[in-house]
């Protein structure tokens, strides 16, 4: 029997975007406080943090702005809005965060692992509520919806190129365990993000 979509109520996209936000904020503040890196335009703001010593939020959030004029045209203005909010958000928490919660112990396998859960699935909530993190995130949503490519798989690619970058500002052990972060990331996305299963817009 034939599904028919169903459209999010504006009630449920703002919890969804809310939510994913939060998600993907206390990842990044899981990362961070490993001095860990990530990928895409996060694994950028990562660098740039380290390298000058400002704050992640910030940097991130700049970051992604040259990014909107093109998810305006590919993708249109309500999905351009609720990613402006998202990213706006989690630069928000990012920085606010680590003013309530601090690690006194904290293993880099551990807050790779979940760091790259949370922000997994803090863009899964964003992709299913037709928003996104910004950056990457929306050329790998507009290649999934134009081609058919598995989002978490071509978001996977060009967190590959982020991360092999960051040879010159890390060390082999530290990007390693990004890489096993990045990785979880990704397959959250892979595995549970296919507009065949999830029908709701």
């Amino acid at each position: 029997m034939a599904s028919t979509a169903e459209q999010h109520s504006l009630l449920e996209d703002v919890q969804g975007v809310l939510a994913g936000s939060l998600l993907a904020s206390l990842g990044v503040v899981l990362l961070s406080s490993a001095k860990l890196l990530s990928g895409g335009t996060a694994g950028v703001a990562f660098l740039a943090h380290y390298l000058m010593h400002i704050g992640f939020g910030p940097i991130f959030f700049v970051i992604n702005l040259p990014f909107y004029y093109f998810a305006f045209r590919r993708m249109g203005w309500a999905f351009t809005l609720k990613t402006f909010v998202a990213v706006l958000l989690t630069s928000v928490f990012s920085a606010i965060l680590p003013r309530f919660i601090s690690f006194s112990l904290l293993d880099p396998l551990v807050a790779a692992g979940f760091g790259g859960l949370l922000i997994g699935s803090g863009m899964l909530a964003l992709f299913r509520h037709k928003a996104s993190l910004g950056g990457f995130g929306i050329l790998a949503l507009y290649l999934q919806d134009r081609f058919g490519w598995r989002a978490g798989l071509v978001q996977l690619c060009f967190d590959g190129v982020v991360l092999i970058s960051s040879f010159f500002v890390a060390s082999i052990g530290t990007i390693a365990v990004s890489v096993a972060g990045a990785v979880v990331l990704n397959l959250v996305l892979a595995i549970n993000h296919r507009r065949d299963r999830y029908i709701a817009v």
